[in-house]
């Protein structure tokens, strides 16, 4: 039986928080909010295809990387917008207000920025599958049960 591939791409998976290896189910337990632990509950599998998002223990300790990686990015761009449209000079202040709103718009994009990154980290090392209902997911090695979420 030939499985329907879902409308969306890596990108959109992605951007959207749901599982890499279906592209259908969402990750996250609870709506993108500003309080942290409850932005941060995941399941411990995908509700849809099973697949389970906590590899091994530490397994998200990447994403500290990765989304540096990412505020580094943001802040280049908004230098690049910043200096094509409004440009900066040391005779007033908006080199000041440059800095202002990188800060806020860094500060206002951190809890959707958490959550990038973890999917982005979880589908570096889970793969699409277009076949996901014919294939059970593969057993993750390194999981001790008893140590999960003891971080």
């Amino acid at each position: 039986m030939e499985t329907v591939n879902p409308n969306r791409g890596f990108l959109a998976t992605v951007i959207t928080c749901r599982c890499p290896r279906c592209r259908e189910g969402k990750l996250f337990k609870y709506p993108l909010s500003i309080r942290i632990s409850r932005n941060m509950e995941m399941h411990d599998e995908c509700p849809v295809c099973k697949q389970p998002t906590d590899i091994e223990i530490g397994f998200y300790y990447g994403t500290g990387y990765l989304s540096y990686l990412i505020c580094i990015a943001i802040v280049i761009v908004s230098f690049l917008i910043w200096y094509l449209t409004i440009g900066f000079s040391f005779h007033d202040r908006r080199f000041l207000y440059w800095i202002i709103f990188s800060c806020v718009l860094l500060g206002i994009l951190q809890p959707w920025l958490m959550r990038f990154s973890r999917v982005l980290w979880l589908s570096f090392f889970v793969k699409y599958d277009s076949r996901w209902r014919d294939h059970k997911p593969e057993d993750p090695e390194r999981i001790v049960k008893e140590q999960m979420k003891n971080w």
